[in-house]
């Protein structure tokens, strides 16, 4: 299961210009996620981070890998259901950073269930740039009535 942007907008709350999730590639609902977040110079948090040095920050990396992890989620429920859900994150285990993401770059997120128990999920998550990890980290998130 593949979504562009207009799928990506009905499933998650987020807007411009925190929306980090530019495509999905491959979904399998409830299961597993490959996404993409196309990294460009006219970013907003690139004006401070680092100016003369643009750096994508770790904390934003992180944010993709859990807004795909919502979409692997959203993405099993039906369209009339899943606009009541929204995906918290409850806790983040084991973020490492490995190299630094700048404009340019491809973020290729992906992220696999590895334990649901009633409306907690929780995710190994790596982010590629090319064949490169340049971060990974396990997020619990929780899935919640609106």
């Amino acid at each position: 299961m593949q979504f562009n942007i207009s799928d990506i907008t009905r499933v998650l709350p987020h807007s411009y210009p925190f929306l980090l999730v530019d495509r999905v590639v491959e979904c399998d609902p409830g299961k597993s996620i490959k996404a993409i977040k196309n990294v460009t110079f006219n970013e907003p948090f690139f004006i401070g981070h680092f100016p003369g040095h643009p750096i994508m920050p770790g904390v934003l990396i992180i944010e993709s890998l859990a807004q795909a992890s919502a979409i692997c989620v959203l993405g099993k429920e039906n369209q009339s259901t899943m606009k009541n859900k929204l995906v918290y994150f409850m806790s983040i285990e084991n973020a490492k950073f490995r190299k630094p993401v700048t404009p340019g770059d491809t973020l290729i997120l992906q992220a696999k269930i590895r334990n649901a128990r009633l409306s907690a999920c929780k995710f190994e998550c790596v982010a590629c740039v090319g064949e490169e990890k340049v971060a990974e980290a396990t997020i619990l998130a929780m899935l919640q009535n609106t």
